[in-house]
């Protein structure tokens, strides 16, 4: 499974959010710092959906600078 998480951080911390969840979560596919609505967007591959509740509720939702996440599930890879 895919998904896009979008995040908001605290102002001035989204390089060091994008830092410490690439070295915290294997499944992290691409992880950048963006100017925009949110702060950082992910793409995480996992094996199953429950893997990916796992570390968005349990790892970035726990980061202190991060403020609120979005996540969107692919429906059908291209």
């Amino acid at each position: 499974m895919k998904a896009y998480i979008l995040i908001s951080t605290r102002p001035g911390t989204s390089l060091e959010v994008v830092q410490r969840i690439k070295e915290r979560i294997k499944e992290v596919v691409v992880a950048d710092a963006i100017f925009g609505r949110y702060d950082a967007i992910m793409i995480i591959e996992a094996t199953a959906l429950e893997n990916i509740n796992q570390i968005v509720y349990k790892v970035i939702e726990k980061d202190p600078s991060v403020i609120r996440t979005e996540t969107s599930i692919v429906l059908s890879p291209m």
